[in-house]
């Protein structure tokens, strides 16, 4: 069960969701060149080109947190600024998460890492129809603390993604999700190549209501023992 707070120009509220489907669209972007950039980047890491895209991975809901401490086995993991869309009973919501990933166990199989990692979400929504006409001008952004520097991970206008109403479409033949189901809904390219780091934080900025959605969250890395 996740606690949103979920923010409209008609008022607000507080909401305890139970998230029963989580869908990640990978490989979502509208443009072809985009698109091969970001394989390039996971192909210099060892991880297969995609068969198709998008692709959508299935991955237990149970890993969605909202935690601001997460844990990760190893040191070959990295966070991911990704809009994000939740079916709730009165329509869709947007959040930001991260779609956080082993990139060493993406080189043996994505579906699996996918599966490894939490899934960070940020802790407030608001009303996709009151983004959707003006979908393109909302802002992805990402900084990574790496060696003790925040840096300037991710940044891009939304408008370098297919729109969640048509990855919704692609994948469920509809235009909305069934009620308690959640989709990531791709992400941009890293500045300088994908790494990882000890806190990732993400935006998702609207410029034209004049709001931003924001979450971060520290990274503890286990030991790997043989």
């Amino acid at each position: 069960m996740l606690t949103f707070e979920r923010i409209s120009t008609a008022g607000g509220d507080r909401i305890a969701v139970a998230i029963d489907n989580l869908i990640i669209a990978g490989w979502a972007g509208r443009d072809a060149a985009a698109i091969e950039h970001h394989i390039e980047e996971l192909a210099a890491l060892g991880i297969p080109r995609p068969s198709t895209t998008p692709v959508y991975y299935r991955v237990a809901a149970a890993n969605l947190t909202q935690a601001e401490r997460f844990v990760v086995l190893g040191p070959d993991s990295s966070g991911e600024v990704e809009p994000f869309v939740v079916s709730l009973a009165d329509g869709l919501w947007v959040g930001v998460g991260s779609d956080h990933t082993d990139r060493k166990a993406e080189a043996v199989g994505i579906a699996l890492s996918k599966q490894l990692c939490g899934k960070p979400v940020g802790t407030q929504l608001w009303r996709y129809e009151e983004v959707e006409a003006h979908w393109d001008r909302l802002v992805l952004r990402a900084y990574a603390t790496i060696d003790g520097v925040r840096t300037l991970y991710q940044e891009s206008a939304v408008a370098s993604l297919q729109t969640p109403r048509d990855l919704i479409r692609k994948h469920t033949g509809a235009d909305t999700l069934p009620v308690g189901t959640a989709m990531y809904c791709g992400t941009p390219g890293a500045i300088g190549g994908i790494r990882p780091a000890t806190r990732f934080e993400m935006e998702l900025e609207d410029p034209v209501l004049g709001r931003t959605l924001r979450h971060g969250y520290d990274i503890e890395v286990l030991p790997v023992v043989s």
